[in-house]
């Protein structure tokens, strides 16, 4: 057995979420007391809300990360288990990072924090956009290289793929792809994630990242813009400097998994959207969701 651990990444959030897993283990109680230390203010908000305020991507993305983490945590110790691998979609990269002990809690909130404000200020309100796509991803490839202003972002399954850019650009391309008999739905996002428009962000954390302290992963963690093995702490910076403006290549992370004999794939943190996905990837593969306490309470192999 080889358990992979999935981490998600925006759009999973919900207001409470983890206040069970801090309730019943004291190894997620930390993770939250961490957040309060390195964000002052930012607990109430997971806890508490007001949505609207979780939703802000500056909020969102470190709120994200410490409830993976705090159900991961919680997990080790109740089970006694480690992961053979890990893979984190998009800001969850982070997340894995950690559960990886390469790179500590306090500089993951800390620099997912400033990933969102960065990501934010990128693209003025109004000016991007991003689509979700059912069909062949080698014709949304093939339009998004006709249209200017617009790209692949996220290659999630096999027959759903994300595309960001300018809101023109991506108008265009859905057209065009409604075209060729494709369906492309508009996305509530506050900015086109994942795409060259954030370039402004990436050279914005990229010395950030620099001056990092990371380690060598326990064990390897998949990058989103190779969807290949990454055992090297030097080269952690430039991936996730990358990762701002590439594609999360999640298709081809959940095949390569497999590939090395992954059986096991457990989604650690709220919502059930990765475990979805690898079963549109992996039809026959074993999915697990690990976000409450219970979950962890009643986990079994």
């Amino acid at each position: 057995m080889k358990i992979a651990a999935l981490f998600p990444g925006q759009g999973s959030h919900s207001v409470g979420m983890g206040a069970d897993l801090t309730a019943a283990f004291p190894e997620a109680a930390e993770v939250y007391t961490q957040v309060e230390h390195v964000l002052p203010g930012l607990r109430a908000v997971i806890e508490q809300g007001p949505l609207e305020d979780l939703t802000l991507t500056a909020n969102q993305q470190p709120a994200l990360v410490a409830a993976s983490v705090a159900a991961y945590r919680a997990w080790r110790a109740h089970t006694g288990l480690t992961p053979a691998f890990a893979a984190g979609h998009s800001l969850g990269e982070y997340s894995a990072l950690v559960a990886a002990d390469a790179l500590s809690l306090g500089d993951a909130l800390r620099l997912t924090r400033q990933r969102g404000e960065l990501m934010q200020a990128a693209v003025p309100v109004g000016a991007g956009a991003m689509s979700a796509v059912m069909g062949d991803p080698a014709v949304v490839a093939e339009v998004c290289a006709g249209t200017e202003g617009a790209q692949p972002a996220n290659f999630n399954a096999p027959t759903q793929t994300v595309i960001s850019g300018t809101k023109g650009g991506v108008d265009a391309a859905n057209a065009a792809l409604k075209a060729r008999g494709l369906k492309a739905i508009p996305l509530k996002v506050s900015a086109p994630f994942h795409c060259p428009l954030m370039a402004p962000a990436a050279a914005g954390l990229a010395p950030e990242l620099q001056t990092t302290a990371f380690a060598p992963p326990a064990f390897p963690v998949y990058a989103n813009v190779t969807a290949q093995p990454n055992t090297d702490p030097t080269a952690l910076p430039g991936l996730l400097t990358e990762q701002i403006t590439g594609a999360v290549r999640w298709v081809e992370t959940i095949q390569a998994l497999a590939a090395v004999g992954a059986d096991v794939f457990i989604e650690f943190g709220p919502g059930t959207v990765l475990t979805g996905l690898v079963k549109r990837i992996l039809p026959d593969a074993r999915t697990i969701n690990v976000g409450t306490a219970a979950q962890v309470q009643d986990f079994t192999l």
